[in-house]
């Protein structure tokens, strides 16, 4: 016989709404804007997420290293902002 409390987290993780691209998306530009300001956030363009990877396109290999460097951190705040972890790695173009 199972217990009450495995039924119920078994149903609070059916209730919970999947995140969609958008909603990662939205996170990575706010953590991004916090991490390198208003200039920063502009040269950065998400481009699509599979399997816990972020892909982003950079405008430059200046700011590819920057994000690269800090990749880490960007992605502790970004699983922070989501509530759980969900991303594993960025990826830049």
């Amino acid at each position: 016989m199972k217990s009450l409390s495995s039924l119920l987290s078994k149903r609070k993780k059916r209730l919970k709404p999947a995140l969609t691209d958008k909603d990662i998306f939205f996170v990575f530009g706010k953590v991004i804007k916090d991490e390198f300001g208003n200039l920063g956030a502009g040269k950065f363009q998400p481009d699509y997420y599979r399997n816990g990877v972020i892909f982003v396109k950079s405008e430059n290999s200046a700011w590819s290293s920057e994000l690269f460097t800090n990749r880490v951190r960007v992605i502790q705040k970004i699983n922070k902002e989501l509530g759980e972890k969900i991303i594993r790695e960025i990826k830049i173009k």
